[in-house]
């Protein structure tokens, strides 16, 4: 079983990519010009077969995001590559759901409206919950390739060329950054969070969690989030048409503090707020953050991404519990991480009894062989340490001491 390892400032490297960054980074290659948003919409433009055009909603993230990604993310050649290739897919997707859904009217069905939203800070056992609800046939899960690209193609029957895509993608990221997959395992066929069409608009936490961009981090902090909803209403909307209406089981933790915007899109929703103690979420989260950074520059920096996102997840929860406070959310269950972890099944229960489903046997057991199947096939051993990012215990619970007593939250011995 491969253990992660905890040298984040000198990333895992493959050696022909090791070299190749050695020889090109000298001569500027690939040039940063590479990442001019202009370029970028130029070339999703020409790969889809279109002219460029404007698009108000994402013309002025998307340049925040190319200068950041120039002028403060430290890219290695390969990183430079690697997100101007995501940068362009981003874009292509984006121009293919909005020709696809044009002139078509929004689906404004129940099931739509009200889907199960799990969420909570990362690694308080989000992606565990939405996969074990995820095997009930009666719900609708988002799928990693659909993530990747939502609108189908033309001439693909079976979307067997939006799965292959997945795949290679999922074949490249193990090949860079194997010790991901302990962290976050990935499936190109898997259940996924939507976090990936959210970030179709660029209003997400999705460029942080990978590069230091600080100027758009900036942007991104005061920027209304309702467009990138309104694309995840759409996007949902169109996959949910081959087969029908069903239920989405929904899950990321960005949704944490937009709570009210997810309410007045998804007015019907339920959500899932899953607590875990800080001590544990922080530096799981930012040793995956470190990994994922590790992937494009050779300057990860894990005290400024410690620091950050402890900064970042104390404002979340103070934010969700004013929503809940306040009434703007949608109705909330808790479910604590250790209670899930000792009962999946009783707490499945008391999700099903808030979301009123009915738990007949048959998906009882669906659920319980999904539970089994997770535990067989373990990626890794995921290793961190607070320390490892500039933080200690008392600094975690300071930040959290509110979170912490509200719901009851006990930190388990190391």
């Amino acid at each position: 079983m491969r253990t992660t390892s905890r040298h984040y400032r000198t990333p895992y490297r493959p050696w022909p990519v090791a070299l190749a960054n050695r020889v090109l980074a000298p001569l500027g290659l690939p040039p940063s010009s590479g990442l001019a948003a202009d370029a970028l919409r130029a070339a999703a433009a020409r790969a889809e077969g279109l002219d460029p055009s404007p698009d108000p909603e994402l013309d002025e993230p998307l340049d925040v995001l190319c200068a950041s990604l120039r002028e403060e993310a430290r890219l290695t050649p390969l990183g430079r590559l690697v997100q101007r290739q995501r940068l362009i897919g981003l874009l292509r997707a984006r121009l293919r759901l909005q020709h696809a859904v044009r002139g078509v009217p929004a689906p404004d069905d129940e099931a739509l409206s009200s889907p199960l939203v799990i969420t909570g800070l990362p690694r308080t056992g989000t992606t565990f919950l939405h996969r074990l609800l995820a095997a009930d046939p009666r719900l609708r899960a988002l799928r990693s390739w659909e993530a990747i690209a939502p609108a189908p193609l033309p001439d693909d029957p079976g979307d067997a060329r939006r799965r292959a895509a997945a795949r290679r993608n999922e074949q490249a990221l193990r090949y860079l950054a194997p010790d991901f997959f302990a962290v976050h395992p990935i499936d190109a066929e898997g259940v996924e969070e939507e976090v990936l069409l959210l970030d179709l608009a660029l209003r997400t936490n999705v460029a942080p969690a990978t590069c230091h961009v600080p100027a758009f981090e900036a942007w991104l902090a005061t920027a209304d989030r309702t467009p990138a909803y309104a694309l995840l209403r759409q996007a949902l909307g169109l996959l949910s048409a081959p087969a029908g209406p069903r239920r989405w089981v929904l899950k990321t933790p960005d949704h944490l503090p937009f709570l009210d915007v997810l309410a007045s899109v998804f007015p019907g929703a339920r959500v899932i707020h899953t607590h875990r103690h800080p001590r544990e979420t922080t530096g799981s989260f930012a040793s995956m953050v470190a990994h994922a950074h590790g992937l494009c520059t050779d300057a990860v920096d894990p005290e400024r991404i410690g620091r950050s996102w402890l900064t970042q997840h104390a404002a979340w929860v103070r934010t969700a519990q004013a929503h809940r406070d306040q009434g703007t959310a949608p109705p909330v269950l808790d479910v604590r991480y250790d209670d899930l972890m000792a009962d999946p099944l009783r707490e499945v229960a008391r999700i099903y009894a808030f979301a009123g489903l009915a738990l007949p046997d048959d998906v009882q057991a669906r659920i319980a062989a999904a539970r089994e199947a997770g535990s067989r096939h373990a990626p890794g051993r995921h290793r961190y340490a607070l320390e490892d990012f500039g933080l200690s215990a008392g600094e975690v619970d300071e930040a959290f001491a509110d979170y912490v007593a509200r719901f009851d939250l006990a930190p388990r011995a190391r």
